[in-house]
């Protein structure tokens, strides 16, 4: 199938098929008569599974280390266990932040809300800001 084919059957652009034929997870082979590449049904589960692991929060990175386990005709479960584990702490941590970051805006809310507009001055530029800020 076409690279236009590929991308409409898994809900993709055409892009999309080209980034990771470009980063050689897809490696199509090419029609002899128009040079076009062609892609196969291995392809097409290839790209399938990338984009279960990219919703699952899986880098390009680690997909590649996962493909090339299972290339390599070895369990890639281990490394994917291990892996999971990682995105998790990492998206904890992030999540951590971000309701930090939430207080802080609610905070900022609440007090911007009592607070004069001012005009800015040559050492000052939003006073809402910066008085928050210290």
């Amino acid at each position: 199938m076409k690279v236009i084919e590929m991308a409409r059957r898994l809900g993709v652009t055409a892009d999309t098929v080209r980034f990771y034929t470009r980063i050689k997870i897809l490696k199509p082979g090419k029609n002899k008569a128009n040079g076009y590449r062609e892609y196969s049904e291995k392809d097409y589960n290839r790209l399938r599974f990338v984009l279960s692991a990219r919703q699952l929060g899986f880098s390009v990175e680690d997909i590649q280390e996962i493909l090339n386990h299972a290339d390599k005709k070895k369990s890639p479960c281990p490394t994917v266990r291990s892996l999971i584990d990682q995105r998790l702490n990492e998206t904890e941590q992030r999540f951590a932040e971000t309701l930090q970051l939430r207080e802080r805006m609610q905070q900022a809310v609440v007090e911007w809300s009592q607070k004069p507009d001012k005009v800015p001055t040559g050492h000052m530029i939003c006073h809402l800001i910066e008085e928050f800020a210290q």
